[in-house]
């Protein structure tokens, strides 16, 4: 966990970050102020996260990426300018991320994720990796729990959107907000809405907990009928990127299309309907832009222990057009 180790704002932090300390405290702002934070993938998702977190006033930003910018990232990639077409991604996306908050010390990192060693990832508070394999993200996500590194996994295909948190032992304040009774005996009864805060811990599993999850359970069959067909649209995406190395290209629509249904008949016959995979192609902004701030969201109450987070998964469904949480092995500690 990010501790402030003393840190103090000037008074040009002060003023800058003002709405935020009144919003979360200073404590809390200094917690922000020591953290160094991994964003790996700079795709639209991506930049929709680094964006919010460079504003929140961390300490250091990594951005790692060794793709080049492609035409379909203009469709939601706002940090890379179109002049940029055929550089290096995480490289391209420096200089408006640095404009954002110059006060945030902020690298590019142009190698590959899967050549990155495990002490890599030892180096930061808040580790995000966005777009890669399930091989990748089981390997992270073990790397940061055995280093008390918070982990995120975030994704977006086309309007459909997930992230997943792993933040072990988890220590927060909540806020709770209670009645208190202020009227005397035999007087009409009054009241008064007094605030408290109240500690508290969470233990969060590994990214395995998601993989192992039975979404064809029968107990979980009227959650499913609720809430749509995401978590298993979810398994089907993975599993397309794990076999073909890359996402759905909306250039080949027709032939992905075959492919998505091929794997959803394997993995998850009847639950998810062919409507859901027609929104799986690209990068949607709006889409990012909400994914991207709820990631963002969840990273800043993690590092400034203030409120409760997400139990533990966050998913988007394209068709409702609303977001909703699932929480897959979350106890209180």
């Amino acid at each position: 966990m990010v501790e402030a180790n003393g840190i103090e704002l000037t008074e040009q932090e002060a003023e800058l970050y003002d709405r935020q300390i009144r919003l979360w405290g200073l404590d809390s702002q200094k917690r922000l102020r020591a953290a160094r934070i991994l964003i790996a993938g700079l795709n639209g998702l991506g930049a929709e996260i680094a964006k919010n977190i460079i504003l929140s006033g961390v300490k250091a930003v990594t951005l790692l990426d060794d793709q080049l910018v492609k035409e379909s990232d203009f469709c939601s990639q706002f940090l890379a300018p179109q002049t940029a077409l055929g550089t290096n991604r995480a490289e391209a996306s420096l200089g408006r991320a640095q404009h954002l908050n110059p006060m945030v010390e902020l690298k590019a990192d142009t190698e590959k994720l899967a050549d990155k060693t495990d002490d890599y990832f030892k180096g930061f508070d808040v580790v995000c990796i966005i777009g890669a394999p399930t091989e990748q993200l089981v390997r992270i996500d073990g790397v940061c729990r055995s280093a008390n590194v918070k982990f995120f996994a975030a994704d977006l295909w086309g309007m459909f959107g997930f992230s997943f948190a792993d933040l072990q032992e988890h220590n927060f304040a909540e806020d709770v907000v209670k009645h208190k009774i202020i009227s005397k005996p035999h007087e009409k009864t009054k009241t008064e809405l007094v605030t408290s805060t109240v500690k508290r811990t969470l233990s969060y599993p590994a990214y395995q907990a998601v993989l192992d999850f039975d979404f064809t359970a029968q107990s979980y069959a009227r959650k499913l009928k609720r809430s749509g067909p995401a978590l298993p649209l979810l398994r089907v995406l993975q599993k397309f990127r794990d076999v073909e190395g890359r996402d759905p290209l909306y250039t080949e629509r027709d032939a992905e299309l075959e492919k998505l249904r091929k794997i959803r008949d394997e993995i998850a016959p009847q639950l998810v309907p062919d409507s859901a995979l027609v929104h799986v192609f690209a990068q949607i902004s709006p889409a990012a832009a909400i994914v991207g701030g709820a990631v963002a969201h969840e990273i800043i109450k993690t590092v400034s222990q203030k409120e409760a987070p997400h139990h533990n998964v966050f998913l988007f469904d394209p068709e409702s057009c609303c977001g909703f949480i699932e929480s897959i092995g979350v106890a209180d500690a």
